[in-house]
């Protein structure tokens, strides 16, 4: 494995588990300091342990919490070189606009879309500093493409998600400070595991549009998390960047 971060420092919100856990392991594997931020001190303190990391227990809804966040980075190891901001929900209660509560649709926004503006807006003053850096926000597929069984407030979350982080990369392209956004497909995670524990036959109709077959591994998305915040991709900034086994470019799936 190459060290492609190595005296870099990158920040992962959602840390503790599925795409975030991946992630902070591949990028502790490429040399990377990391600092873990979640809201559950258990799985965040653990993943920070694994890689010889540093846990900051994180609200990413507070914008106090999300601003203590990256000055601990600093703090801790000097610079903040990478922000994955990952952190997101798609509880049940998110579904079709006839029956999602404003309670509901709030809650959603505040976690997916707020959060990566309070970390974005935390992160990039110290990457200006340094006058370079890259932060990678975690949109989804979904946030492309129509769908028939809806999560209301989590698509249109995601979709601002995107619109936001082309703003972003536009805007500080100059300043040597990269913003793309990460749209996955559906991923093995606790998440999708959960799904498939409350309602196996939803998820099964889910599995059988994606074109290869197979929902994706939380490692294959840290790796495209890797190579996003890399100076492999020193030219790729304000992109919306799919890896979603193939599900947004079919018309129809394969037998």
């Amino acid at each position: 494995m190459t060290e492609r971060f190595s005296g870099r420092t990158a920040v992962v919100t959602g840390g503790g588990s599925g795409i975030g856990l991946a992630t902070v392991r591949r990028l502790a594997s490429e040399g990377a300091r990391l600092v873990v931020a979640d809201i559950d001190p258990g799985a965040g303190k653990a993943a920070a342990d694994e890689v010889g990391g540093l846990f900051v227990q994180t609200d990413v809804t507070s914008p106090e919490q999300v601003e203590a966040l990256f000055t601990a980075a600093v703090d801790a190891y000097g610079s903040v070189d990478v922000a994955f901001n990952n952190a997101g929900i798609s509880p049940p209660e998110d579904d079709s606009i006839l029956d999602t509560g404003l309670d509901a649709w709030r809650r959603v926004q505040e976690v997916n879309l707020t959060s990566v503006f309070l970390c974005c807006k935390a992160a990039i003053p110290h990457m200006q500093r340094q006058g370079r850096g890259a932060i990678v926000n975690t949109a989804s597929f979904v946030a492309v493409m129509g769908a028939a069984t809806s999560q209301i407030s989590y698509t249109a979350s995601k979709g601002g998600v995107l619109a936001m982080t082309r703003e972003l990369g536009v805007q500080f392209a100059r300043e040597g400070i990269r913003v793309n956004a990460l749209c996955p497909g559906p991923v093995d995670t606790p998440l999708l595991q959960e799904l498939f524990a409350a309602d196996p036959e939803r998820a099964q109709r889910r599995l059988v549009h994606i074109p290869m077959g197979r929902f994706a591994r939380a490692e294959e998305i840290a790796s495209t998390v890797a190579f996003l915040a890399s100076d492999d991709a020193s030219f790729i900034t304000a992109s919306t960047f799919l890896v979603d086994g193939g599900i947004s470019g079919a018309y129809v799936t394969p037998l």
